[in-house]
């Protein structure tokens, strides 16, 4: 996608899968492409649609949780388009687990007990839940990969006050157990999800995308426990599948791999499973919508002189 020249704008980003645009001192345009990253590398081909999907799962979390924490975002003027309140934003996110999976696990399994500062009990299998949901942050790292870290060291390294700890981490919880409660309706298990956080002056507000398959990883509600006492693997609505073809393609992002071909059959499945989350989260059909550059441009500067 071209770079866009908005008025008033004064800074370009582009991130690994979203284009930002500030305008002013105020305001951002996000632009969500069908780039598709994992172990923090772009991987070479888009997904058709998937930019949609992250836009408008993310939209509409975010005014689902708006009573338990305000959030950057202002417009939709298109379906790949979010246009929202420019924030500070603390340097970690904010990783809530209600499931041993993923990370948690390959840390787990490899003996470990402790993540982020958090005592994982003994006794536990792969995709086990917690007895209550738990917080293992990450730095986030402008370059290369997202790395653990606790919070007291959040604390004295200054990404955050006491105070702003305590609050980021309950309104962290708090934004977990809406997700939670939202998944269940429609039949899913939001296993683990990742939020991002911002200030404008002295109120945080919510940043970024919320409770969408690339910042979270959902199960199905229905047989799960009966998988669990199998020792049966649990489907999932995630982008954890890319991740497991790249790993069984012998990449893990590190030096000196190589980022496996991707066929044009492995990029519709992607495709497909992206708009099957849509679907299954949303409990909406979904209506794949195709724009040029110039009806994107249009009708985000319209929204912007709107908001101006």
């Amino acid at each position: 996608m071209s770079t866009f020249q908005f008025i008033n704008q004064t800074g370009f980003y582009r991130g690994k899968v979203r284009d930002v645009y500030s305008i002013g001192e105020n305001l951002l345009v996000m632009v969500a492409s069908d780039r598709i990253s994992a172990f923090d590398v772009i991987l070479p081909r888009p997904i058709p649609f998937k930019g949609q999907v992250l836009n408008q799962i993310a939209s509409h979390m975010l005014e689902a949780t708006r009573d338990i924490c305000p959030n950057w975002l202002l417009s939709t003027p298109a379906p790949m388009v979010s246009i929202g309140k420019k924030c500070t934003p603390f340097k970690i996110e904010m990783v809530v687990r209600g499931y041993l999976t993923g990370h948690a696990w390959r840390t787990y399994r490899s003996g470990q007990r402790m993540l982020c500062g958090v005592e994982m009990p003994d006794g536990l299998h792969e995709n086990d839940p917690f007895e209550t949901p738990i917080i293992t942050p990450s730095t986030k790292a402008s370059e290369g990969h997202d790395e653990d870290i606790d919070a007291s060291t959040i604390v004295s390294s200054g990404l955050a006050t006491q105070e702003e700890w305590n609050k980021l981490a309950s309104l962290a919880l708090q934004l977990f157990e809406r997700g939670t409660k939202i998944a269940a309706e429609r039949g899913l298990i939001l296993v683990d999800t990742k939020y991002e956080f911002g200030k404008i002056g002295d109120e945080i507000y919510l940043m970024d995308e919320v409770h969408t398959p690339d910042s979270s990883r959902y199960f199905f509600a229905e047989g799960y426990k009966e998988r669990q006492a199998k020792g049966e693997r649990q489907p999932q609505l995630s982008k954890e599948f890319v991740r497991e073809w790249l790993i069984e393609n012998n990449f893990m992002g590190k030096e000196g791999q190589s980022v496996p071909t991707m066929s044009d059959e492995w990029v519709a499945t992607i495709s497909k499973r992206y708009i099957e989350l849509y679907e299954k989260v949303i409990g909406k059909a979904f209506i794949p919508t195709q724009l040029s550059e110039e009806e994107i441009f249009k009708s985000t500067s319209k929204a912007l002189a709107q908001i101006h």
